[in-house]
């Protein structure tokens, strides 16, 4: 009989022995710098993005920031951070097909830069529809730039 493949919402609720901290290796330093990263949980990442308001956004590196504060780290780990934003996106719609209700609002938890983020259940489309109807306006990406939210910096919230 075939194993049968976990749910986003299993994929969430499994830490796997994570949040872990761990030294920063020359490898990585060329990129990251020197001190420790965080390897955040799954749901530690979920649980910030619940906390966005209506009407307020987050950025992948708030989160980043945010993970490595709480575990005196010198960075997030913006791989495994990223992955598990998706990982968020992909239960709360989950759940929300089965009928649950106060699902994280994945969709404001926008790109670095305030770009949308095309990995997203239903893409950039259904993120920007989710953002348009809590008041933001959505510029179109020029070129082969994703679409980003107007003056988002002014919409951050200040966790």
């Amino acid at each position: 009989m075939a194993k049968m493949r976990k749910s986003w919402q299993e994929k969430l609720a499994d830490s796997k022995n994570l949040p872990r901290v761990v030294e920063i290796t020359d490898k990585m330093s060329k990129r990251w710098g020197t001190g420790t990263v965080v390897i955040p949980a799954p749901i530690e990442v979920d649980e910030i993005m619940k906390k966005v308001p209506k009407g307020k956004l987050i950025t992948v590196n708030q989160i980043r920031e945010i993970v490595a504060r709480k575990h005196g780290a010198t960075i997030g780990c913006p791989l495994t951070t990223g992955i598990f934003i998706g990982i968020a996106a992909r239960a709360a719609e989950e759940a929300a097909a089965e009928g649950k209700t106060n699902n994280t609002p994945y969709w404001r938890t926008l790109k670095s830069k305030g770009e949308l983020n095309e990995k997203y259940p239903g893409g950039v489309e259904a993120q920007a529809t989710h953002l348009s109807e809590e008041g933001h306006t959505i510029e179109p990406g020029k070129g082969n730039k994703l679409r980003k939210v107007k003056d988002f910096e002014k919409a951050l919230v200040g966790l």
